[in-house]
């Protein structure tokens, strides 16, 4: 399955640092990005990820 800008990914259950959470519920009636990596090790991994992870607060003040 592959999803593109916009649409709406499906729910699931997940194991994360915040706990087990619910996709759904857990974003609520507020906006979300989903955001992965494709291989551990890899730039996207290293950097990207850790960009993503440091703009927290701006994403916080936004939703």
């Amino acid at each position: 399955m592959s999803l593109r800008i916009n649409d709406i990914a499906p729910d699931f259950t997940a194991e994360t640092t915040q706990g087990t959470i619910n996709f759904h519920q857990w974003i609520g009636d507020g906006w979300a990005v989903l955001f992965s990596h494709p291989k551990n090790f890899t730039p996207v991994c290293t950097t990207e990820l850790g960009t993503m992870a440091g703009l927290e607060g701006e994403f916080k003040k936004r939703n």
